[in-house]
């Protein structure tokens, strides 16, 4: 191995390549030209003294060993991301980038009108919103702040349970004019159902509490993407779990089942305890908890 450290831009050109494929690919998500990526490549596998990418029919394959470097350049880009939020809002005021990590639904649907308030009053705020049913790593900085459907596990973390949101079973009410509305659990067998493809142990221990009979059914639509998922039942596809406070704010989804079906997911706000006194990351996680416990809140309503 070379004895001269690498460089990080060829750490970071090194993951962009291995995250598209292609050198080409790594030039454009990064603002480079084509040759520049495969220098540092080039740079990084005589510095590390092994090849690090094969070309194949499908681009550039990336090596055992490159596959070994990966985790290691993921939390390198992790700590240089997080350096510079960190940079962005040093001060007193709230100013600055906070990246925030919360899962699709809760994402898309519920909390663009909270940062949108959020940054009426704090225009010098930046966010950054990650959508993913991952539970990101909070402690090597993959996120700020994480707003997650479960109680974090890690030390070292400041987290706050804002409430639960009840989950119930809806469709379209063209769906139910033309199949009919079920009367009973097991009547949904015949009827067309939306849910995962990919069954997660999560999911499962979730579905046999909430459902014992669904293991034995077959969703007719699958996806991974819970906001597919809404899509689909909106769009009058089939029957399918959906939030009752965002069912709410749709006159056309009718919810079935009411008596016999209903779920309740635990709803929190975390983010490491190092942030609690960063202006920036504060004022998120205040606004973060406040309007969260409003959308609760309007699930419980009768």
């Amino acid at each position: 191995m070379n004895p001269t450290e690498p460089a990080w831009d060829l750490y970071r050109s090194f993951l962009a390549v291995l995250e598209e494929g292609s050198l080409s690919g790594a030039a454009r998500a990064l603002a480079l030209t084509q040759p520049t990526i495969a220098r540092h490549i080039d740079a990084l596998e005589e510095s590390v003294g092994f090849e690090l990418f094969t070309r194949s029919q499908r681009g550039l394959s990336a090596t055992e060993g490159a596959l070994a470097l990966k985790p290691y350049a993921q939390s390198l880009a992790a700590t240089a991301s997080a350096m510079r939020r960190a940079a962005s809002g040093y001060g007193e005021t709230v100013r600055g980038t906070v990246r925030v990590s919360a899962g699709e639904i809760v994402g898309v649907e519920v909390l663009p009108p909270i940062f949108a308030a959020l940054r009426r009053q704090h225009p010098q705020l930046e966010i950054e919103l990650a959508l993913s049913n991952r539970v990101e790593n909070l402690l090597q900085r993959d996120a700020d702040i994480a707003v997650r459907m479960v109680a974090p596990a890690q030390d070292s973390l400041l987290a706050k349970r804002i409430g639960h949101v009840p989950l119930g079973l809806y469709a379209h009410r063209d769906y139910l004019a033309r199949r009919g509305t079920p009367k009973t659990l097991a009547a949904l067998a015949q009827h067309d159902l939306v849910g995962f493809d990919r069954e997660t142990p999560e999911i499962r221990s979730i579905r046999a509490r909430m459902m014992p009979g669904f293991p034995s059914m077959r969703f007719a639509f699958r996806s991974d993407n819970d906001a597919a998922q809404l899509a689909a039942i909106r769009a009058g596809f089939g029957i399918g779990f959906f939030h009752v406070a965002l069912a709410r704010r749709d006159a056309n989804l009718v919810r079935v089942l009411a008596s016999a079906f209903g779920y309740k997911l635990d709803i929190w706000v975390v983010m490491h305890e190092d942030l609690r006194s960063t202006p920036r990351c504060r004022a998120v996680f205040d606004a973060l908890a406040s309007g969260l416990r409003n959308y609760a809140d309007a699930g419980q309503k009768r």
